[in-house]
C-alpha cells in the first residue's frame, strides 16, 4: 500500500498581483511563511519515499521549502536518468530524497494570457468565458492548452512513473501546478470531463490518498 500527497506550490509574486503565469517562471511570493512551516512539520511525519515535481520555478522552490522539516537532502534530477548514475546516492539513501522533475506537471500553458491581469482580462471578454479558459477541460485559452492537453501529457507520466511506484508500496509526493493536479485529481477521482469546472485546490493546499489494489482512497 502506498500514499499520494499532493500540493499545489505556494503563491507565486503573479498569484498575488493576479496574472497568468502559466508557463512563465516567477518567484514565490513573500508570504505564507506561517503555511510552510505547517506544510513542512506534516510531511516531516509522512515518510515521503520520492517526490515529483515540474521544472517551474515556483514548484521547485515550493518543493524545497516543503521538504525543509523532513531531514532529508532533496537531490534534484531531470527525469530520465536513472538512479544509479547519481553516485553514491544509494548507499546515501537515509540522508537524501529524490526528486525527479518533468515538464509533464507544469502548470496548463496559458499562451497569449500568460502576464495579463485577470481581472481586466475579465473586464474585456466576460467572467463566463475567462472561467471557461480557466476551469473546463476542452475549451483552451487563445494559443494555448486546454486541461484536455494537460491531462494528454499529464497523465501517462503519472501512470507510467508514480502509479508504478505506488503500486511498489512507496510514499509519494507531487508538488505540481494547479491544472496539472487537477489533471491528476480527474483520473484518480473519474470526475467526468463536465465536473471538472467545479474542481479547484488553493495556493499551498494539501490531498492525501491511500493505494491499495489498484484504488485510490482519500485519506
Amino acid at each position: 500500500m502506498g500514499k499520494l500527497i499532493l500540493l499545489r506550490h505556494f503563491k507565486s509574486q503573479w498569484n498575488l498581483e493576479n496574472r497568468f503565469t502559466g508557463w512563465t517562471d516567477v518567484p514565490l511570493a513573500k508570504e505564507d511563511a506561517g503555511k510552510i512551516s505547517e506544510i513542512s512539520a506534516f510531511l516531516s511525519s509522512a515518510k515521503i519515499d520520492i517526490v515529483y515535481t515540474s521544472p517551474l520555478v515556483r514548484n521547485m522552490a515550493s518543493c524545497l521549502l516543503a521538504l525543509e522539516k523532513t531531514n532529508k537532502y532533496p537531490i534534484f534530477r531531470h527525469f530520465g536518468g536513472k538512479m544509479k548514475e547519481w553516485g553514491n546516492f544509494e548507499e546515501l539513501a537515509s540522508a537524501y530524497l529524490p526528486v525527479f522533475v518533468s515538464e509533464a506537471l507544469n502548470e496548463r500553458y496559458y499562451g497569449k494570457l500568460q502576464g495579463l491581469d485577470k481581472e481586466e482580462t475579465m473586464n474585456k471578454y466576460g467572467a463566463e468565458q475567462v472561467r471557461l479558459w480557466r476551469r473546463s477541460y476542452d475549451v483552451a485559452p487563445p494559443g494555448g492548452e486546454s486541461l484536455k492537453d494537460v491531462y494528454k501529457r499529464t497523465i501517462p507520466f503519472y501512470q507510467k512513473n508514480t502509479e508504478n511506484a505506488l503500486k511498489d508500496g512507496k510514499n509519494i509526493l507531487i508538488v505540481a501546478s494547479h491544472n496539472s493536479l487537477r489533471a491528476i485529481i480527474k483520473y484518480i477521482e473519474r470526475i467526468a470531463d463536465n465536473d471538472i469546472i467545479n474542481t479547484e485546490v488553493p495556493y499551498a493546499g494539501l490531498l492525501g490518498y491511500e493505494f491499495r489494489d489498484g484504488v485510490y482512497k482519500k485519506l
